[in-house]
């Protein structure tokens, strides 16, 4: 019940190969930083390219199609990336596989790619490894620690902040969010002010039973893992070491208790 394959769908999943081989969903937490590096170096990273424009932050806005830069020349018609609907008139054309970085948008490391049909909107702050990917919208004010591995059509929203976690395709936190150490499953969503919290206040092992099982994880840091299609309401927070099964429903302002919560569970 605990297995990758329980809580997420892999087929076809952007990055199913982060869990290849394990047999707890818990232990990709350990490879999530050296992951996302690899990724970004197969993908080729876009920071190096913005940075060479005058240091970290973005003066202007800029297209990147095909691993060019264009400063002038395009036209934003708009359109939602999520949804695979962004449109972009380049040099008098309108193409389906750009970029758009807004000016204000800051890179504090090369190890950042950024991928087609991806936005990123000003003051959104990133540092590597870090990989956006396809149509994934990452809004102003947010802020991406590096670690992090973000999938396709995903919403990293205002003034969120993420840490060694990954969204896997079609995650969202859209509004006042905290990912520690967490991975969220396909098309999870976080209620406004959801904050997954990864550290205990006494250095323990994380204990979770599943069944009549009882699994012991020694880590320091441990936020939440989330099945495909978990929901939480507004203000939520889940305490270190928690795992969601597939469809579990979080009701607003409530603390969930760390442990194992199974599939379709309403917790309120």
């Amino acid at each position: 019940m605990v297995a990758p394959k329980d809580l997420f769908d892999l087929e076809g999943l952007t990055h199913a190969s982060l869990f290849a081989g394990l047999d707890y969903v818990w232990q990709a937490l350990e490879r999530i930083s050296d992951y996302t590096r690899q990724a970004v170096a197969l993908a080729g990273a876009t920071a190096p390219l913005l940075r060479a424009r005058g240091g970290d932050m973005l003066t202007h806005t800029v297209v990147v199609h095909r691993g060019v830069v264009h400063e002038a020349g395009f036209e934003l018609l708009g359109g939602d990336p999520t949804k695979g609907k962004m449109r972009v008139r380049l040099l008098g054309q309108e193409v389906a596989d750009a970029a758009v970085i807004h000016a204000g948008a800051v890179f504090m490391d090369d190890q950042v790619h950024i991928a087609t049909g991806a936005v990123v909107e000003p003051g959104a702050l990133l540092k590597g490894p870090t990989f956006i990917g396809p149509g994934t919208e990452v809004r102003q004010g947010a802020y991406l620690r590096g670690g992090c591995l973000v999938g396709k059509g995903c919403v990293v929203g205002h003034t969120t902040e993420i840490k060694n976690s990954v969204m896997l395709d079609g995650a969202k936190a859209g509004h006042f969010a905290y990912l520690g150490d967490s991975i969220l499953g396909r098309e999870v969503n976080l209620g406004a002010g959801t904050k997954l919290a990864n550290l205990k206040i006494i250095d323990r092992p994380f204990h979770i039973k599943v069944g009549e099982e009882n699994y012991t994880i020694a880590r320091r840091k441990f936020g939440a893992i989330m099945g495909d299609l978990c929901e939480t309401g507004c203000n939520s927070v889940t305490n270190p070491g928690t795992v969601l099964g597939r469809r579990v429903l979080v009701a607003p302002c409530k603390s969930v208790p760390g442990g194992f919560h199974p599939a379709k569970t309403i917790i309120r």
